[in-house]
């Protein structure tokens, strides 16, 4: 147990070390210029770095772990031992750096690995001679398992390091925001169908801001559409604003959601462009935290984060609960670890000029992640995403267990087909299942315990820093031991989503395909 333990301990921290190292002089860019000043500015600037700090930490754990083993083991079983790292090293640099390995470089690691194994197999502890395959799988099962305990680690300090420069700039006040240079226009554009819960005043809201130039556009596909009567009571409500419902009749492809916003950005006056979904509910000083984003000509896109308004039905406050505790944790982790190439649905903003230059919406009528591939496109063309300081609000409907575990499967067929890696790495992300493998199979009822209160600890410590103390979620605040129970059921629905590749969508059938959303005719009735 001894001799598992502490290996796994040196190849964990010392890969994870030289990751979080890598990372960050990734940020700090390529040393060109060896002149004394300029080396000890670079020092300086690497100092503040907090990537730096935490490869340092766990590269120096790794290090004293190995000193224990020098006085444990002999020398030809700790260096061949430790080769293990190769491989961590390999897949860690692809998970989390983005890095590409060819078939050769696979290659070579794996003839390192066998190598350095045969040198020292007939010299191996008598501990680990001849493992049987409950042994093997039992070690394998607690290594992996500490996998979903970094992932937590990582997204604490991925929220610590967002959340402290949001919270400063959402300090700032209205007066101090006027000052700042002259707005820009902006169209809101909002496709609906049906009626979310609180419609009329998400939508109110939205005409409530404290913005000098703007028009909001809504858009449906039926004049008989339950919104349409909302709507209209919007526009006679505040007549000050420019809000025009738009019926759409021509259908583009088979997502009518990015088929109506063709259309709404041909009749959008103004160059920005905000998109959000009809459950969204924003604070007066929305459209000038957006607009400020676009004051940097880098940036080619802005999302948010979003957070619930409480709903007393159980469902959808487990609804909640997983939104802002995992999914809106999944995206401060890949902000940290490559930058964001994704929007929300909470809130898609760009401008006309740059849409027109990835192809249109037009180009996308027929996907089902519209918002992931927008961002994607606008990421590709060398433009930053960036996220607003302050999250939305969003209405979590109430809704049956059914009815939420078919949405869930539905989003996770849709991320096996445009992210198939991003997919798989999901399976370190559910703590509760690894954790009660491990309980399983420890060889002690101590060390079971550990990886139990292990997973507890880091999860609840993770939700608090991204959805209490970062997103300020009041439904969480309250529901917090829900967070168990949906972690459960959405490690089922990502096996279950392996399996299937058909979706039901807004009442039609659909397979996908790289992501593309493909019809299914119904069969003709025989007889």
């Amino acid at each position: 147990m001894r001799t598992a333990s502490i290996l796994i301990f040196v190849v964990v921290t010392g890969t994870g070390g030289e990751i979080c190292l890598t990372h960050a002089m990734k940020l700090l860019g390529e040393v060109h210029d060896f002149h004394p000043r300029a080396i000890f500015s670079f020092v300086l600037r690497s100092l503040r770095v907090g990537w730096l700090w935490f490869g340092v930490l766990l590269m120096t754990a790794s290090f004293f772990s190995f000193l224990a083993m020098l006085s444990w083991f002999p020398v030809s079983f700790v260096i061949p031992a430790t080769s293990l790292a190769y491989v961590a090293g390999a897949f860690g640099a692809k998970i989390f750096l983005g890095e590409q390995l060819n078939g050769t470089r696979w290659a070579g690691i794996l003839l390192i690995c066998l190598g350095v194994a045969m040198s020292w197999a007939d010299d191996l502890p008598a501990s680990m001679l001849h493992p049987s395959s409950f042994a093997i799988l039992r070690w394998a099962i607690l290594a992996l398992a500490l996998g979903p305990g970094f992932y937590y680690l990582v997204g604490i300090y991925s929220a610590w390091r967002f959340f402290r420069v949001s919270h400063h700039e959402a300090s700032q006040t209205q007066a101090a925001q006027a000052a700042q240079a002259e707005a820009r226009p902006i169209s809101i554009l909002k496709p609906v169908r049906g009626l979310d819960p609180g419609a009329y005043e998400n939508f109110a809201s939205f005409c409530r801001q404290d913005y000098p130039q703007f028009e909001i556009l809504f858009a449906v596909n039926d004049s008989e559409d339950p919104s349409v009567p909302v709507v209209r009571k919007l526009i006679a409500d505040f007549p000050a604003r420019s809000i025009r419902l738009i019926v759409v009749s021509e259908r583009l492809g088979p997502n009518t959601k990015v088929s109506n916003l063709c259309r709404l950005v041909r009749e959008a006056q103004h160059s920005l462009l905000i998109v959000t979904d009809s459950d969204v509910r924003v604070d007066p000083g929305y459209l000038r935290s957006v607009a400020a984003m676009f004051r940097d000509p880098r940036v080619g896109g802005v999302t948010a984060l979003y957070r619930g308004r409480d709903n007393l039905q159980f469902v959808a406050a487990m609804d909640c609960v997983g939104s802002s505790a995992a999914f809106c944790g999944a995206a401060l982790v890949a902000r940290e670890l490559e930058g964001l190439k994704f929007m929300m649905g909470s809130t898609m903003a760009t401008t006309k000029e740059l849409l027109a230059e990835i192809g249109g919406f037009e180009t996308m009528v027929d996907l089902h992640s519209d918002d992931y591939e927008l961002g994607r496109r606008i990421a590709l063309r060398g433009y930053r995403i960036e996220l607003l300081p302050e999250p939305v609000w969003m209405a979590f409907p109430s809704e049956t267990l059914g009815a939420y575990l078919r949405h869930e499967l539905r989003w996770a067929i849709g991320i096996r087909n445009i992210r198939p890696g991003g997919h798989f790495g999901m399976l370190f992300t559910h703590g509760l299942p690894w954790a009660m493998a491990a309980a399983w199979v420890a060889p002690s009822a101590a060390i079971g315990a550990a990886y139990l209160a292990g997973y507890f600890i880091l999860r609840f410590a993770m939700a608090w820093a991204v959805g209490i103390w970062g997103l300020h979620d009041p439904v969480l605040r309250r529901r917090f031991w829900l967070l168990p129970v949906r972690d459960l059921l959405a490690f089922f629905v990502w096996l279950a989503s392996f399996g299937l590749n058909r979706i039901e969508w807004r009442g039609n059938s659909f397979t996908l395909e790289k992501g593309r959303m493909i019809p299914v005719v119904p069969r003709p009735d025989r007889g």
